[in-house]
Formats: structure tokens, sequence, C-alpha cells
């Protein structure tokens, strides 16, 4: 199935280009906030779906234009993301497991705007990746069983300043920069999430095009690797790193497009700088 937060953090199933209210199947679960009614809705998963697929039947559609897009995962409790992780030309040997935190008040939605953080950055990047989303708890898991502790797949971009004293997450956890979606894609419909093509552009030059294939660590294994440090909870994610190959400036005014293979339309934000800077590509 695939899901989508819009308007005021509304849950809707997305069908062949249309999407569809179903919000009143969630609406006594007695959630308190968006990211709680999306836990819940995991947990209760077995339960829910034939519900939602009924609550489709007979109902009018609106096309994902007439609405305004929400990350599907508004705010997860943990929001991990892999340092590289992708084999490359320049580094084609497996390099030591690389993680870190962002912070999840970075996301925003499908056509919304990435801010440039007003410091002392050297560039801006938008890395391209595979986001999952946790489907049960995992505290060190094997990665012969990680597969069942996901519920679904995302589109993520973590986008990153460049050159700042303090690690990573003084680079990407500023406002806006963790745009994700539009939609939430449930597992059953992505049965080879390390055979997906990944493609970024920016305005209308291709950037990436790339294959989860070539992770360095596959999702098995680099959940087992995660989960070895810090458990995770339903609701939480973990984005798998991106290929670096193709990595160049962004700036004010671009538009970036994202599009992972199965994961639905693509995810779409704009770029915005108050200090205009731009930089040589």
């Amino acid at each position: 199935m695939r899901l989508a937060l819009f308007n005021n953090f509304q849950l809707g199933v997305v069908q062949n280009e249309q999407i569809y209210d179903v919000s009143t199947v969630v609406a006594d679960l007695g959630f308190h906030s968006p990211q709680e009614m999306m836990q819940m809705l995991i947990t209760q998963w077995n339960a829910l779906q034939p519900q939602l697929a009924a609550a489709v039947d007979g109902q009018r559609g609106m096309t994902l234009d007439e609405v305004t897009l929400c990350p599907p995962v508004p705010r997860p409790g943990q929001l991990v993301c892999l340092a590289g992780n992708y084999l490359e030309p320049q580094k084609p040997e497996r390099g030591l497991f690389n993680a870190f935190l962002k912070s999840p008040n970075s996301l925003i939605g499908h056509g919304g705007t990435v801010e440039l953080a007003p410091a002392e950055a050297t560039v801006f990047h938008f890395e391209p990746e595979l986001a999952l989303v946790i489907g049960k708890a995992a505290s060190r898991i094997k990665a012969e069983e990680a597969m069942d502790h996901i519920f679904g797949y995302t589109q993520f971009m973590d986008v990153s300043a460049r050159g700042l004293p303090g690690g990573f997450f003084l680079g990407k956890s500023w406002h806006t920069f963790g745009p994700m979606g539009p939609l939430l894609v449930t597992k059953d419909e992505v049965p080879t999430p390390n055979n997906l093509g990944i493609r970024l552009w920016v305005n209308d030059e291709q950037r990436h095009d790339i294959s989860t294939a070539d992770m360095d660590r596959h999702i098995p294994e680099l959940l087992a690797e995660v989960t070895n440090v810090l458990p995770l909870e339903p609701g939480d994610v973990v984005s798998t790193g991106t290929h670096h190959f193709g990595l160049a400036p962004v700036q004010d005014g671009d538009v970036i497009h994202l599009q992972i293979d199965g994961l639905g339309p693509a995810l779409v934000v704009r770029c915005h700088d108050e200090q205009k800077r731009s930089w040589e590509r």
C-alpha cells in the first residue's frame, strides 16, 4: 500500500496517481500528534490495513497536485543516517561502518523549500537516499531477521552544509535539511530494495543515476549494525547513505527532483538562499 500525509496531516492512500482520504479509519485511535498516529498505524497495521482498503472503495480521489503533501513520517523519534555506504570508483573497497543522527525536526515534505543555512559553509549538497521506516522494535538484531523489522520505504534527501566545524550533526541538521516523501510505500510492494535505481536532477541536469545494489552494506547488514549501537522503535527512520559520484553545488533558485524506482512520484523541492551565494559548477 502507498500512504501519504496531506494538508493538515490527514492520512491518505495513493492509487493510480489519486489520493484518497482515509483519515476516518484512524480517527478513534487516540493519538496526540501526526507522528503518534503513524506509529499507531504501523504497530496496528494488520488490523487497520483492510479498513484502509475498504475506505478507498467508492470514494472520489484527488490528484496529488490538489493537496499539500507532508513528510510521511513527520517527526521520527530517531532519524539515523549512513555516511557514504556505497562502493564507488574512487572507493571500491569496503569501508568502516559510519552512522550519525540527524535532527528529525529538519524534515519537510514534497513541494517544500530548503533554506540554505546562514553559515560559513564551503558548499551545499543534496544527497539522494533510500530511507527505511521501522515497523517493530529492533535491538541487537541479526542480519537475517532485519527485514522483518521494516514497515516500508520512502525517498529522502540528506541536505548537507560542507566545511562546518562540529561534525555531521551541525552540517546536516539545519531547518528544512531533510526533504522526505511524498509516499511511504509498504515493504510488500518493494520486493528487492537492494536493486532500485536512484536518480536526482538539479533543474534539468541529471546528477545521479545509481543503484541500491551498490551499497557497501546492504539493508540487512546495515540494520544489524545500527541496532547493535542503538535500539529502534516503530516509526523511526534509517536513511541508507548515498553514492558521492555526481554531487555538485546546489544554490538559490534550484529545483531538485529525486526519483527512486517503485516509490511513487518524484520528491521535488526548491532551494532558497537569503544570501544569494553561488558556486562554480
